[in-house]
């Protein structure tokens, strides 16, 4: 593997209850328990739009810091459809996964109309979103 952040992920015997290591801090994903899961944690689809909202909130704080502006807060709110149980049913012959996801922004302070169209100009800008939207690949490492 090339260097740079490493994520690991570990699924023992508890159905689909996974842990993911990242930045030195554990997370635990699971399925609902609709889809045999205990329902108790998030799904990996949560985790995805977790990582687009959160890389969201900071690219609108990054900018607004630069720029001076009194954005006081950013909520982003983020959906999709998808259930990752029934898109693994049949992965292995179709493309599956998100076709769209909506999102809404919610930004505190005292901003100018201006300021507020211009920040959500720059919440597309996203790196994370930028990543997804161009397409990504997954490089099998040798698997031990």
């Amino acid at each position: 593997m090339t260097a740079g952040n490493e994520v690991v992920t570990c699924i023992g015997q508890e159905k689909y209850r996974t842990e993911v290591v990242a930045g030195g801090q554990t997370l635990v994903v699971d399925e609902p328990g609709a889809d045999g899961g205990a329902g108790d944690a998030p799904t990996p689809y949560d985790l995805l739009l977790g990582s687009i909202g959160a890389c969201t909130a900071m690219t609108l704080r990054m900018y607004a810091d630069r720029k001076g502006w009194p954005l006081e807060g950013v909520t982003v709110r983020l959906r999709q459809s998808r259930s990752h149980a029934k898109d693994c049913v049949d992965c292995s012959t179709k493309h599956v996964g998100l076709q769209q996801i909506e999102r809404e922004l919610e930004m505190q302070g005292p901003l100018t109309d201006e300021q507020r169209e211009r920040l959500t100009q720059i919440a597309d800008r996203c790196p994370v979103k930028q990543t997804l939207e161009r397409g990504i690949t997954v490089v099998a490492a040798q698997t031990v």
